[in-house]
């Protein structure tokens, strides 16, 4: 059953997981190359980065041909960034090393992560979500209190946390923003990612006692590194991880593409087609990419804001301008950028707004005096950001 057919027969969901997003290329990549695989893992390591990075637009053909697999395809890029960055991962969780993913926020490193998982071990859902208020049980186990109270502590009332499932299973668990945890709860890791087991002291003197992790277990972990209310790591915890810092996409074309294709996405989804023409799209991005770097494209200098100008809020604000496009017509979509990246700017700091105005008295001043007209319609926009 492919992942189309599968949503055909289930219950409609807003996003689908990687590996049902993108099951017949997963069982394509799994027929198609035989080579080696570590213990546990689905595809071979190389063909685990062809479904991460694509084949490049070659056509590729299964060597084990199968009925309901179709006889040749090309695998899409799905995460635009370094293929060193991603082989690098790879050979990380090939032996079974805590892997770190940390960077800005919006560099696509949740997606790197699930897309990592879904490869290796079929499943990304074996997922804890890091927050202030994650204890401990998130990453060893807890307790089914009504078999507990019935029962006393037996393996039956024990209630495996993701990273515990993962253990059991030989499968990759994903720990997002562990750095939002507490430290004492973070170094409940140390011992899983060193001694590969987890103690159950509640059931000591039978053979449950201890949970010891089959081969294939690892763990993913994600980190930004501008958000506030990080949690510091240990020395020991990061002695256990493989640190691999994601960066914003440098290419301003495969920026541009990547926002594109996801807002079309986050617009198909409602329900209307995207109808933000490629001259809006352009702006927006060369505007985000501005504001990112603190540099224009031709070399003029920006004060960068304090909220983080990601690839992902990009997407957010081309797929609001489509929404509105396609179900509130009316006027020049243009029109709309003003307000919509105000709202992105004001998130965190005030004095954004003020670094915004200078942004517009800056590069989007000197664009329009240059003689582009798309710039001297922005330029005409000011006012609206009062």
């Amino acid at each position: 059953m492919t992942p189309t057919d599968t949503a055909t027969h289930s219950p409609a969901r807003q996003t689908l997981t990687a590996e049902k997003r993108h099951g017949t290329e997963l069982a394509f990549l799994a027929a198609h190359d035989d080579g080696p695989r570590p213990p546990g893992w689905r595809l071979t390591p190389r063909s685990v980065v062809t479904f991460v990075c694509g084949s490049g637009g070659e056509t590729l053909k299964p060597l084990r041909p199968q009925e309901n697999l179709p006889d040749r395809l090309v695998i899409a890029p799905k995460f635009v960034g370094e293929r060193a960055l991603v082989e690098r991962c790879v050979v990380t969780l090939a032996g079974e090393r805590g892997l770190l993913l940390v960077g800005e926020p919006g560099t696509a490193k949740s997606m790197l992560s699930e897309l990592l998982s879904a490869a290796v071990c079929g499943t990304s859902a074996l997922t804890v979500q890091g927050t202030a208020g994650t204890t401990e049980d998130a990453f060893r186990y807890g307790w089914n209190y009504a078999l507990l109270l019935a029962q006393g502590p037996t393996p039956q009332a024990l209630v495996d946390s993701p990273v515990l499932g993962a253990m059991r299973s030989g499968r990759v668990a994903r720990i997002e923003e562990i750095t939002r945890c507490l430290p004492e709860v973070q170094d409940a890791l140390v011992s899983i990612l060193s001694d590969r087991r987890v103690s159950v002291p509640e059931l000591s003197g039978t053979p449950h006692a201890q949970v010891a992790a089959a081969p294939g277990f690892t763990v993913v972990a994600t980190a930004n590194l501008r958000d506030r209310g990080v949690s510091e790591m240990s020395a020991a915890l990061k002695r256990r991880f493989n640190f691999e810092t994601v960066h914003p996409i440098a290419d301003a074309d495969a920026e541009t593409t990547l926002v594109r294709r996801q807002a079309t996405a986050a617009v198909e989804r409602t329900g209307a087609a995207f109808g933000v023409d490629e001259a809006v799209l352009d702006v927006l991005v060369t505007v985000f990419r501005d504001l990112r770097q603190g540099r224009s494209a031709e070399g003029w200098d920006v004060e960068r804001p304090g909220t983080v100008m990601s690839t992902a809020e990009a997407v957010q604000v081309v797929a609001s301008i489509g929404v509105a496009a396609a179900y509130l017509p009316g006027g020049d979509v243009l029109d709309l950028v003003p307000g919509h990246l105000l709202g992105v700017v004001r998130k965190d700091d005030p004095a954004d707004h003020a670094r915004l105005l200078g942004y517009w008295d800056g590069p989007v001043r000197r664009r329009a005096e240059d003689g582009s007209a798309l710039w001297r319609r922005l330029w005409d926009l000011r006012e609206n950001l009062r």
